[in-house]
């Protein structure tokens, strides 16, 4: 059976230019893009029961873009006033550039890793006297506490949103010969909407140890696994794979 549909089990590129198009066009197969999972903001009524205050912390941490846009959106649902000593690290550099949607970015304290949260980390040993704000999901990120716990940096982990399952009824009679998944909570949702889902032919394609342990242990094969030394992104792990599978 050689691969012709591909179901990605995020949001759409939002850009003309994206690696799976590419894929599809070159290898002249149909990708699909659908969210397997969406974030809900947690409410200030649920956060205040957390007796988590915004204000006694002196920086905050952002790992994505959607920490950045929960924590001021609780702030001006609290209506708190953000004060303009507040330090940001961010992982990356475009994480950072995103904060520009909600502060004057030059007249900040901004700071940021190279992409990685081990990066980010070294950045912050020269502010060892802050007292850390640390947005997350209700999903666990253990490798990342485990980093800010091992250089012992004071923090404050806080729930600002949460991760759900959409509800993907509509795709129950729809088959691909490739599902992609970049994260546990994708897995779940899988499960969650097909409880009686037989892999049989379909393949598996996961991004990161992460996400291959939660393959495994839902009883799945996994397929195409990424990054490696070979296939550092997704899309390259997909290509080599089709190649190789679509030969003849």
């Amino acid at each position: 059976m050689k691969i012709k549909k591909i179901l990605v089990s995020q949001p759409k590129p939002e850009t003309a230019k994206s690696p799976y198009f590419d894929l599809a066009e070159k290898n002249n197969i149909q990708v699909d893009f659908r969210p397997f999972i969406q974030v809900e903001g947690v409410s200030a009524k649920e956060f205040r029961q957390t007796r988590v205050q915004i204000l006694e912390h002196s920086a905050v941490i952002f790992t994505s873009r959607t920490g950045i846009d929960h924590y001021f959106r609780m702030s001006a649902e609290m209506r708190l006033t953000i004060p303009d000593t507040m330090k940001y690290f961010c992982i990356s550099e475009a994480t950072a550039f995103y904060l520009q949607k909600y502060i004057v970015y030059r007249k900040r304290k901004i700071f940021y890793g190279a992409g990685r949260f081990a990066d980010l980390i070294e950045v912050m040993k020269k502010h060892k006297e802050e007292k850390f704000l640390l947005p997350v999901s209700q999903v666990n990120q253990p490798e990342i506490t485990s980093l800010i716990d091992k250089a012992a940096y004071k923090y404050t982990k806080a729930i600002f949103y949460k991760t759900v399952s959409s509800d993907l009824s509509d795709l129950k009679d729809v088959n691909y010969d490739i599902l992609v998944f970049f994260s546990p909570s994708g897995i779940q949702s899988l499960m969650q909407n097909f409880p009686t889902f037989e892999q049989d032919s379909t393949k598996i394609a996961c991004f990161g140890p992460a996400t291959a342990k939660a393959v495994i242990e839902a009883g799945l094969r996994l397929d195409i696994e990424a990054p490696t030394v070979e296939a550092p992104s997704m899309t390259m792990a997909l290509e080599q794979y089709i190649k190789k599978h679509n030969k003849g």
